[in-house]
């Protein structure tokens, strides 16, 4: 499995706190390695989310992507449950 991440992904990884962008970066690893893991929580997004996926990088903070090709996980969002849920 390989990661594409959307400039929009990249600007709100940016903005979260040193603690969890690494977090973030951590979470992305394991989900590489092994993406139906546990403790990331990995389903299927609905309502506006749908096609979409999401993983659980700890706490309240979530991550949305989706599968594109044959390997590719497209990252699009990151972000607490209120803030990617309004």
């Amino acid at each position: 499995m390989k990661a594409e991440f959307h400039k929009g992904f990249d600007k709100q990884l940016a903005k979260l706190p040193k603690k969890r962008r690494d977090k973030v970066i951590d979470t992305i690893d394991l989900f590489l390695e092994e993406p139906m893991e546990p403790l990331l929580r990995n389903h299927e997004l609905t309502g506006e989310w749908a096609g979409f996926r999401s993983i659980s990088a700890g706490g309240d903070l979530r991550l949305h992507f989706e599968i594109v090709g044959e390997n590719i996980a497209y990252f699009v969002a990151v972000g607490t449950h209120s803030q990617l849920y309004k």
